[in-house]
Order: structure tokens, then C-alpha cells, then sequence
């Protein structure tokens, strides 16, 4: 959520911001609502005042023998004036902080300007396209010459968009996932934890996903729950109204859990095989920094998240987003995208995110500094230690063999803990 406070004192700063991530809101119905909301809490301060010292002089007459009539009078009147002015106080606050919760994030002053994915910046890239003397296969074809997922069965089930991995493609989906856990969690530190996957309504307002987005998300009603999108939500609200001592920070998580979207935006507009779906396996990466250190925090984050490419031999770029195509939360963000050699082109598989306080100011996550006690909020981080199924893409048709098997290089055998499929 966006401080009030700085945009108050920073409209015209927030306006561009918000209008180079697409976002159109007057903010001039903000600062009229803050105005007067601010100006009805000077009021009824006043008159809780007023009616305090009217009610303290009714207790003065008494004692002395006084009529207190009147007194009594003006002490009902101001609290039925105080008791309207409170119920309108509470609706214009309702009403500004719904406003505020459907604004963006802004963008941080190293972000390109842009409007959409083209205009996006190449960061660095690795290695080179993988070379063939044949034509290589579509993970489609290779999955179904090695049996390692059945889309309609799983559509049979649950409908399209629900994958159902079988055999070696069942186990190379587990090995991803284990590999990725362990290797964060050996070389970088990451404490593992494994979260709960149905989430309170407020734990999807504090990243992010309501109430703007609620039309893409799967809920159960009778219980008022929703899937979550991604391990960033229930693992971002571990602390949520928590202060955290600065000296436990920086603290980093790294899970894995299914993920439900019932969009596929953000998986491009092919709906075929992988490239599409509504439930998916991530590893997801989360931080809780300082401010101070957040920008450094993201570059090392973005690193970690690439060092899984490294170790599975895969051809991938780093791209910065422009301000038109960062997520609703994100100040900063990296897109990692990997080289898929059948389908001809990059997939994302990994964003890298620094939602700065976006949000702890909505889940109320702060810190209490060392040095003066002063609690202040921290900042967020956020990366996918890379989502599987466009991994399993790239990994089996850059490892293809002309007759449409997969046998992966000792090195990356290691990793994985197999050495073909």
C-alpha cells in the first residue's frame, strides 16, 4: 500500500509514477478524502474534548450542590454529535482505504520507461542456444513418446489447465522440486518452511491479490478461503503483524507449494501442453530486509535464482521490466526467461521482485531498530527459485536426443539426481 503521507506531500511524484505503470486514478479524490478525513479527526478530537470537560463539571456541580442540568444536557448532545461524527469518520476512512488498496506500487527510479514487454531491457544473457542436427521435438512430442504427462486424463479430472504427470515426468517433476529446495537452502542460507496452501482474505490483500484481482483467483465460499497463487502469500504473511527485531533481519524463506491461477496471463497466450495452466509447482524465494539494503538484496536474489539455470546447463537472459509491464506490487523486477528449443522461443520462468514497503504497510510487517528503538516498516522480497513446468520444457527439449529420448549431462545428472528419461 502506498503511504498517504507521501503522496500528500508528493502528489505530482505519485501521479507520473502510477500513470507510467498504466494506472489512469485521479489522485486529487485522495487528497480531498485525506483532507477531509483529517479534518474530521481535528473535530471530533475537539469534541471529545468538550464533552470531557462538561462531564467533569457535572461532577463538580454535584459535589457541590449545584444544578447540573445543563450541564448534563450538553454532555447528551455532544455525544450524539460525537457518537454521527464517528460513524462518518469510519465510513470516509473505509472508503480511502479502499481507494489506496486498488493503487499500485510505484516504480523505482532505475526501472525503463515503457509501456509493454517490448519495451523491456536485456540485462545479461547465458550461454548460447542449444545446436541440433536434426529438428528438435515440442515437449508435447516428447512427452508423449516418453509417456511423462497425460493432459487429458488430468482434464478429465479437473478440467484443462490441470496437468497429470506421470511416470519419469512425475519424477523429474519431484527431483526439481527437491533439488531446488536444497540447493537454496544448502548454498545460500534459506530456511525451509512448507505453508499451508488455502489463505485468509487478508493474507491475499497483503501481497497484492485483493481486492484487484480477485476475479483471478480460485475461492472456496463456504469458508471464505482462496488457493494461493504462489508460496510468496503464505510465507510473506508469516510475519504479518509482527515487529521483527533488526537484528533477526535480513531473514530469508524458501518453499515450494502448488500454485492456482485461473488466469494465464502471465504465461503468455500459448494455451498448449505446459505453457499454460492453472495449477502449477514453484520454489519460491522470500526476503525480509532493510530498506537500506533491499536494492542489493534483489540483485543477489535475482543471482540465486539463476544459479538453478546455471546448474541445469540451461540457455537463459535476465530482463529488467519497464514501467508498463511490472506487476502490481513491484517497484523493481527481474524476469528470468530460459531458452525453449522445440517451441522456438523464451519462456519466464522466474520474476524477482522488490515490492519495497508495498507490502508490510498492508500486512503491517515492521522492524524495531537497533540503534533508537524507533519501529519502522522493512521491505519484501520476492523470487521464484523457478516455476517447474516451463523448466521441465526447456530441461527435456534442450537434452532431446534425435530419437526423441532425453539423457541429461553427468552434471547435471548430479543435480538432479537422474540421468535420463
Amino acid at each position: 500500500m502506498i503511504s498517504i503521507k507521501k503522496l500528500r506531500e508528493n502528489t505530482d511524484l505519485f501521479q507520473k509514477g502510477l500513470r507510467s505503470k498504466g494506472d489512469s486514478t485521479d489522485l486529487n479524490l485522495i487528497i480531498t478524502l485525506d483532507e477531509k478525513l483529517r479534518s474530521l479527526k481535528t473535530k471530533s478530537s475537539a469534541m471529545r474534548a468538550e464533552r470531557n470537560s462538561a462531564s467533569e463539571s457535572i461532577g463538580v456541580a454535584k459535589k457541590s450542590g449545584e444544578d447540573a442540568s445543563l450541564a448534563i444536557s450538553k454532555t447528551r448532545e455532544l455525544g450524539d454529535k460525537l457518537k454521527k461524527l464517528e460513524e462518518d469518520l469510519q465510513k470516509l476512512e473505509k472508503q480511502l482505504n479502499e481507494i489506496l488498496l486498488q493503487l499500485p506500487n510505484l516504480p523505482h527510479q532505475s526501472v525503463p520507461i515503457g509501456s509493454s514487454e517490448n519495451d523491456n531491457v536485456e540485462v545479461r544473457v547465458s550461454g548460447e542456444k542449444p545446436k541440433f542436427n536434426f529438428k528438435p521435438k515440442t515437449h508435447l512430442e516428447l512427452g508423449d513418446k516418453l509417456k511423462l504427462f497425460d493432459f487429458k486424463r488430468g482434464s478429465k479430472m479437473s478440467g484443462s489447465g490441470f496437468p497429470l504427470y506421470t511416470g519419469r515426468g512425475a519424477t523429474l517433476e519431484r527431483a526439481l522440486i527437491n533439488s531446488m529446495l536444497n540447493f537454496h537452502c544448502d548454498q545460500y542460507g534459506y530456511t525451509e518452511v512448507f505453508p499451508p496452501v488455502l489463505m485468509l482474505k487478508q493474507s491475499m490483500i497483503t501481497t497484492g491479490q485483493l481486492p484487484k484481482f480477485e476475479d483471478d483467483m480460485y475461492h472456496t465460499e463456504v469458508d471464505n478461503l482462496y488457493l494461493a497463487p504462489t508460496a510468496e502469500v503464505p510465507v510473506t504473511n508469516i510475519h504479518r503483524d509482527e515487529i521483527i527485531e533488526e537484528s533477526a533481519l535480513p531473514l530469508y524463506y524458501a518453499a515450494y507449494s502448488p500454485c492456482f491461477r485461473r488466469e494465464s496471463g502471465s504465461y503468455g497466450k500459448d494455451t498448449r501442453g505446459l505453457l499454460r495452466i492453472h495449477q502449477f509447482n514453484k520454489v519460491e524465494l522470500v526476503k525480509f530486509v532493510k530498506p537500506e539494503s533491499s536494492y542489493d538484496e534483489l540483485e543477489t536474489l535475482t543471482k540465486q535464482a539463476e544459479s538453478i539455470l546455471q546448474k541445469l546447463g540451461l540457455h537463459y537472459r535476465v530482463v529488467s521490466l519497464c514501467t508498463g509491464d511490472l506487476s502490481f506490487a513491484a517497484a523493481k523486477c527481474y524476469d528470468i526467461e530460459i531458452w525453449a528449443p522445440g517451441e522456438g522461443k523464451w519462456l519466464e520462468v522466474s520474476s524477482c521482485s522488490n515490492f519495497e514497503t508495498f507490502q508490510s504497510r498492508r500486512g503491517n510487517i515492521k522492524y524495531r531498530k537497533n540503534i533508537n528503538n524507533k519501529v519502522e516498516f522493512l521491505h519484501t522480497l520476492n523470487g521464484s527459485g523457478v516455476a517447474t513446468p516451463r523448466l521441465m520444457v526447456s530441461l527435456i527439449e534442450t537434452y532431446q536426443t534425435k530419437n526423441g529420448n532425453v539423457v541429461f549431462p553427468d552434471d547435471v545428472a548430479d543435480f538432479l539426481g537422474i540421468n535420463k528419461i
